[in-house]
């Protein structure tokens, strides 16, 4: 249950304001990090992109108000196994650098356990929905921002989008191909669309300068 994806200590990827063309629009990202792990393992991409240069380019060419970054904490039983502990830790030590970068919060929701019986247990995220909800409806009512973008393939987020558009904030859905795809319906209510695709994720690989 780790994060597929990277993070630098790196605070270059924005342009300084004195060199940075002035935008009339503001735009938040929104990240649920569960889906992106998945649309970066589905491409061999886990562990190689940089998450904070990723959020800034989703922004543009509006100017990036802030980025969210939802997910949970892998789950510990009680006690924790010895491979638990690990994870944990990992996921600590990842979330903390998050937490050191411009522009950026970080919302953990919770992982439930379910057992099948005769099978494998599955996990489930708890409230990463319902916080990613209530984000979007503050950023657009509080009029904080012109544009959102998500990062997501929900569809039980269309709710808290229709608000926000019915505010007049333009909705740009980031996706997943292939088994990644977003549900439909979240896909047709989008105004604009950005596929996260191998060729455009690679540029915001660990070490590699974007230039556009």
């Amino acid at each position: 249950m780790l994060p597929g994806v990277g993070v630098s200590r790196r605070r270059a990827f924005f342009i300084p304001r004195s060199v940075r063309p002035m935008s009339s629009n503001r735009a938040a990202v929104l990240i649920d990090g569960g889906y992106l792990d998945a649309v970066l393992r589905q491409l061999h991409l886990d562990g190689k992109v940089d998450i904070p240069t990723l959020a800034a380019a989703l922004a543009a060419p509006s100017e990036l108000f802030r980025w969210y970054y939802y997910h949970c904490m892998p789950f510990q039983s009680d006690p924790p196994t010895e491979d638990e502990r690990r994870r944990t830790a990992r996921m600590n030590r990842f979330i903390e650098r998050l937490r050191e970068s411009d522009r950026c919060m970080v919302r953990l929701g919770r992982l439930q356990k379910i057992e099948i019986p005769g099978s494998s247990p599955k996990f489930k995220q708890k409230q990463v929905d319902v916080l990613i909800a209530v984000d979007i409806v503050n950023l657009a009512t509080k009029r904080l921002v012109q544009e959102i973008v998500l990062v997501s393939g929900d569809s039980d987020l269309l709710p808290a989008l229709t608000i926000a558009r019915d505010e007049g904030v333009i909705f740009r859905l980031a996706h997943g191909t292939g088994s990644c795809s977003p549900h439909r319906d979240l896909r047709a209510h989008a105004d604009e669309r950005q596929p996260l695709d191998a060729p455009f994720l690679a540029r915001f690989a660990r070490g590699t300068a974007v230039s556009e």
